[in-house]
């Protein structure tokens, strides 16, 4: 006996075995959606994260499709459109179909991804939509003027400072940033109904910012219908392997060696982001009740 042979022979059931069934990849996509590294690992999503994920989700012989399962308050519209083209370029390649299903939350950014799919499914108590733009941040000018503190800033260009919290709001740099919102606003919308069509419900106030439930979505024509995924893919692919595909921790993380970072004893600047970063986190799912 071969030694490939002999290897596969020890290994159980069906790893052992090559498998002819069709497969459907299980792709999770839960968390913020920003370009920076989450404090907690896996925590964020963003093209870098989720690029090896979805090459894998899409690289099966027999593949039949791919679900996104998706729980997300949104974030970066940009990284959004990233992670959403590159699962369309996939889907295109492959021929095959995508499914998303809402779980907890699909806002925003999140609402983004599953417009990604061909058919979205979502709970009835899930929350969907906020098809809009948010910006906020703090007016610190007060604050540091109380405490006697002096900003000194240096700019070349005059819009360099644009809503600085340290310095007192202009009226024009808000109406810049309101301008700005309601352009990524209107690629929004424009993504959306590329994605559903005919499907929204015609005379809706779809883009308002608000959110629905599940239930009130498909009503909107915001999703297909009602379900979550293992049901809806058993009984769409009923001789289908549903097969979860996930990101690969680092290998410290694996093995179980990746100290916490208060371990060291140490706080750098990396640390007191992170927290920063943990916190902004935190308040985008807070928005939901999560």
């Amino acid at each position: 006996m071969r030694l490939p042979d002999r290897l596969a022979s020890r290994l159980p059931g069906r790893l052992g075995e090559r498998s002819e069934r069709p497969v459907v990849s299980m792709v999770r996509l839960h968390g913020v959606i920003t370009a920076t590294t989450g404090p907690v690992p896996r925590s964020v999503i963003n093209s870098v994260a989720v690029e090896k994920t979805l090459e894998r989700a899409f690289a099966p012989e027999r593949l039949a499709a791919v679900a996104l399962l998706v729980n997300s308050p949104g974030g970066s519209p940009t990284q959004s459109a990233l992670v959403a083209d590159r699962i369309r370029g996939l889907a295109a390649e492959k021929g095959v179909p995508v499914l998303a299903f809402c779980e907890d939350v699909a806002a925003s950014g999140g609402y983004w991804l599953a417009c990604a799919a061909d058919e979205i499914f979502a709970h009835p108590t899930s929350l969907v939509g906020s098809i809009g733009v948010i910006s906020q941040g703090f007016g610190l000018d007060g604050l540091i003027e109380r405490f006697g503190v002096q900003r000194r800033l240096y700019t070349a260009g005059t819009s360099k400072s644009r809503l600085d919290p340290f310095l007192p709001e202009k009226q024009e740099d808000v109406e810049w940033l309101r301008d700005l919102q309601d352009q990524l606003h209107e690629m929004f919308q424009q993504w959306v109904v590329s994605r559903r069509g005919d499907r929204l419900h015609e005379g809706a106030e779809l883009f308002t910012g608000e959110v629905w439930t599940g239930a009130r979505a498909v009503e909107l024509g915001l999703v297909d219908g009602l379900g979550t995924a293992r049901p809806v893919l058993g009984e769409r692919f009923p001789d289908a392997e549903l097969v979860p595909v996930e990101g690969r921790k680092p290998l410290l993380a694996r093995l179980g060696l990746a100290p916490p970072a208060a371990a060291t004893g140490l706080i750098s600047t990396d640390a007191v982001l992170g927290v920063t970063e943990a916190a902004e986190i935190r308040a985008l799912w807070a928005r939901y009740g999560l």
